[in-house]
């Protein structure tokens, strides 16, 4: 069983009681698409998070904009919260029905709507998995870069900001979010943004819905930036002495203006997890997993490159997989790294981190990190998507050892701070959720704060989307 909430997150649950003529009306609109069989309720009140709150009071699920709207204008008229599910694959508690309500499940709006291959751009309902997009236009020659490991929903990784391992050279889900359809606190439907690549039209209120974790609107509809698929990829792998090595080589390559894909960071222990669940062989020191995209010519210039860099620092075993089978069997493994995690303790959960910082202090935050953890005595993980300065210590822990939550607790708010003494953020790609809520604080001033709970207030009114995310009111 997973732990309950910590104490600096109790004062955000204040369940509140669903009515039963609230779940009569549901029942009536939706018929046997409102659920409040136990077994259903309980799969959309957990997620990825080592935390549990009790389950919503019933689910959902959404088949167009309009159930959403009808869903979101009956849960008002009753003052019920109400809670956007995608998938579950959140690390952060964010859809936990810390405040009671109903769980809205979006995964059957999943229809790719239209694709503009001139514009090179896609509209698409935000049940739609990233692995699902990409499988459908992969005939047109584009595809949508953003990969954040797990099979996500666009919905949520629009609702999270979320990243991933090509940000380096593709951006995150901010610059690649054109247009959205959102159901407001109300019941509204609205629309923001364009199929224009740039605009001066008001608030710019598509950037303030990416990243609002539904809690400001439920998104409907999306639309997206695509990119050509390259002529040519080529991944390589590369062994390093020291993690501090590995990193130097990643801000020579940033530096130098080389425009590598993608830039991954496995530490000796992570590889080794990895090495035991995927059945590889690599060695077990730091290393770095990289992909080089463009013409024939220049990925291999860049990937010579980075050889003759990553070998001024100790690198070794430079191995390059150059076939689609090689390559995806190499990312297979990065993103199982989780799974290899947790398989290394069976019964254990992770408390993750999701920190990001000036490349330059890259090696600063890591390895004090490194140090501490490793006098801790909590087995853990290390990734990073270390060409944009992101991160990601997992802590391993036994669910029902308080002391062992405790001390991982501790870590991750020493590794916070010292990301945020370093120019950095408390989360680079995962969000605030409940975990983060104080850090934020930290982070962007009481004030700061203040302006985000003003426009919580004026956009949600009696706080029914998703309350007690973010921060608290």
């Amino acid at each position: 069983m997973n732990a309950p909430l910590p104490a600096h997150l109790l004062p955000a649950i204040e369940p509140r009681e669903v009515p039963a003529a609230l779940l009569d009306a549901l029942k009536a609109r939706f018929g046997e698409r409102c659920s409040t069989a136990l077994v259903v309720r309980e799969q959309h009140g957990r997620d990825e998070s080592s935390f549990t709150a009790p389950p919503p009071a019933a689910v959902v699920f959404a088949q167009s904009t309009a159930d959403v709207s009808d869903a979101v204008r009956l849960c008002a008229e009753h003052r019920t919260p109400v809670i956007p599910f995608g998938v579950g694959s959140s690390l952060e508690g964010h859809l936990l029905a810390v405040q009671g309500g109903i769980s809205l499940d979006l995964s059957r709006m999943n229809r790719v709507l239209a694709v503009d291959n001139d514009d090179l751009l896609v509209t698409l309902q935000p049940g739609v998995t990233r692995k699902q997009l990409n499988e459908e236009i992969k005939h047109t020659g584009l595809f949508f870069p953003i990969d954040p490991g797990a099979d996500a929903s666009l919905g949520g990784m629009c609702a999270t900001r979320a990243s991933g391992t090509n940000a380096v050279r593709y951006g995150t889900m901010r610059e690649n979010v054109l247009a959205l359809e959102v159901v407001t606190a109300s019941g509204e439907v609205i629309r923001t943004g364009t199929k224009a690549r740039k605009s001066s039209a008001g608030y710019d209120l598509t950037r303030l819905m990416v990243g609002s974790e539904g809690t400001l609107g439920i998104i409907t509809e999306v639309t997206l930036r695509l990119y050509p698929l390259p002529e040519a990829i080529s991944a390589a792998v590369c062994s390093f002495p020291s993690i501090a090595a590995a990193v130097r080589t990643t801000i020579q390559i940033i530096q130098l203006g080389i425009p590598i894909a993608r830039v991954e960071l496995i530490d000796g222990n992570t590889v080794r997890m990895v090495n035991q669940h995927a059945k590889l062989g690599l060695r077990e020191e730091p290393l770095l997993l990289m992909e080089f995209h463009g013409s024939p010519a220049s990925v291999k210039e860049q990937a010579e490159m980075v050889q003759e860099l990553a070998s001024g620092e100790g690198g070794q075993a430079f191995e390059w997989a150059s076939t689609p089978e090689e390559r995806t069997r190499l990312w297979t493994a990065r993103h199982n790294a989780y799974f290899a995690a947790l398989q290394s303790r069976p019964g254990c959960r992770v408390i993750a981190t999701d920190t990001c910082v000036p490349i330059s202090r890259l090696a600063d935050a890591m390895l004090e990190s490194v140090d501490e953890v490793k006098a801790s005595g909590i087995p853990y993980f290390l990734l990073g998507h270390v060409g944009d300065g992101n991160f990601h210590f997992g802590y391993l822990i036994d669910p029902d050892n308080p002391e062992e939550r405790r001390v991982a607790e501790g870590l991750n708010e020493l590794l916070v701070q010292r990301s945020l003494r370093l120019g950095g953020t408390c989360t680079g790609e995962h969000g605030i959720g409940l975990h983060k809520m104080g850090f934020l604080v930290d982070e962007a001033g009481d004030g700061a704060v203040e302006m985000m709970r003003t426009l919580k207030r004026a956009l949600d009114p009696h706080n029914i989307l998703n309350p007690g995310k973010i921060f608290t009111l």
